[in-house]
């Protein structure tokens, strides 16, 4: 980071030193025109009254010496009488020249143009005298080119020592600026006492330091709970198995304590086959391939899987909606709401219903479980999803199931980016709804 702060500020000087150099040559070459051009005309009308006042023969005496400006004495028919530089004998006619039409014309005039003797740009002014004949002045404009490399030395010795200069200088500044950063407390970083702009991220290393936090409590008390559920299942295998191992038990007792060691293998059984489905799902090993599933017939299906569940605890099944087709994994898509279903018929009562309804509606796909059971209190309804929660802890144990169902529905949400829904009341009954966003 120093090295990239240092960089940046010798970029910057690097380039704030051509940008102004560039501007300097621009404005120095400007004004250089503007007072070559200033001098050219001054001198023109100085040479010019006096040609007036002493005759031309004073223009004739002129050389070079006089005057920092070239001087031409033309005929009002163009052809050249004195020049300071060419024997004007030699020279072409200059009638048709821009400086001489315009002194001709209207009393003076001017033009800018590449010499063809100097091969370079000229300032030229002509002013008409008394007589007719036109006296004409000239210098050498240089071109932004030379400006420029006459300056480039003196510019490249000034950016030699700023960019000396900033590096050293900017290597100090990019050690006090990184001093503070590297010594943050990322422990506790709302601690920390540094730049405002570092605001932002301190919250977000805060509010990750306390995900983390919330997901070591939340491990610690996942490993506690299935300490404990797969505890209970085995020590009553352990102890049923030791007591007909031991000979203590009646014959006629025994097909009923086989029957709860079959009762607890299952469970136990359950719970494993449960911790797999969430670790896949937390690792993304989920290997089956993706296909459009009918919602409708797939919960027509566990319907039917659950009819004599349902029948036993004297609780009316329905379904209702429109077939409907979502791209996902249908083995975690039945899980889903065969989970759901399962605890509206679990929790509750005689006489009771559940239907299930599949179809579309305004935000997407949803498949919608209502029933008319025990109901979530309010301040329970965030945490139904969390692993091994359970709302009613006696009646829970009583029903069975491993406390992971509403685990896997979230999971399984997350993986086909859909959302759950909770609406439910007290001894009215719940209502749970899962969307999936078709347009994804």
């Amino acid at each position: 980071m120093k090295k990239k702060i240092q960089r940046s500020m010798i970029l910057v000087i690097v380039t704030t030193i051509v940008v102004a150099y560039a501007i300097t040559i621009v404005f120095i070459y400007g004004k250089i025109r503007t007072l070559v051009i200033n001098d050219v005309e001054n001198e023109a009308y100085y040479v010019a009254s006096v040609a007036n006042l002493s005759g031309e023969s004073y223009i004739n005496k002129i050389s070079m010496n006089n005057f920092n400006c070239r001087v031409t004495l033309i005929k009002k028919d163009g052809s050249v009488l004195f020049d300071t530089e060419e024997d004007a004998g030699g020279m072409e006619n200059h009638a048709l020249r821009p400086e001489f039409l315009g002194a001709v014309n209207d009393g003076e005039g001017s033009s800018i143009r590449k010499s063809d003797t100097l091969d370079t740009d000229m300032y030229y002014y002509a002013i008409r005298l008394d007589n007719g004949d036109v006296v004409r002045l000239s210098k050498p404009l240089n071109d932004i080119t030379k400006t420029a490399l006459e300056f480039l030395p003196v510019m490249f010795t000034i950016a030699a020592l700023m960019v000396l200069l900033a590096f050293f200088s900017s290597g100090h500044a990019a050690a006090s600026i990184v001093a503070p950063i590297n010594k943050l407390n990322l422990d506790n970083p709302l601690s920390n006492k540094t730049y405002p702009e570092l605001n932002p991220l301190l919250h977000r290393i805060d509010d990750s330091n306390k995900e983390k936090a919330a997901l070591a409590d939340m491990r610690k008390e996942f490993s506690a709970n299935v300490s404990h559920e797969l505890k209970t299942p085995l020590t009553s295998i352990s102890g049923y198995a030791e007591i007909i191992r031991d000979g203590i038990v009646k014959p006629s007792d025994i097909p009923k304590f086989s029957d709860r060691i079959v009762k607890e293998s299952n469970r136990l059984l359950s719970l494993i086959n449960d911790i797999i489905k969430l670790s896949e799902l937390d690792e993304g090993k989920v290997e089956a391939q993706k296909e459009n599933v009918d919602l409708f017939t797939l919960s027509r299906d566990i319907i039917e899987r659950l009819s004599e569940k349902a029948q036993k605890n004297d609780i009316e099944l329905s379904l209702s909606g429109e077939h409907c087709e979502v791209y996902g994994i249908r083995r975690i898509l039945d899980e889903m709401i065969y989970n759901i279903t399962d605890n509206a018929i679990k929790y509750n009562h005689k006489g009771g219903h559940v239907s299930i309804w599949a179809g579309r509606d305004m935000s997407g796909v949803s498949v919608v479980v209502t029933d008319d059971g025990i109901g979530i209190p309010d301040d329970q309804q965030e945490r139904i999803f969390e692993r091994f929660y359970r709302v009613d802890k006696s009646r829970s144990k009583e029903l069975g199931g491993t406390g992971l169902g509403l685990s896997i529905v979230k999971h399984g949400a997350e993986l086909h980016h859909a959302k759950v829904t909770v609406q439910s009341k007290v001894g009215e009954g719940t209502k749970m709804a899962v969307n999936f966003d078709i347009k994804r």
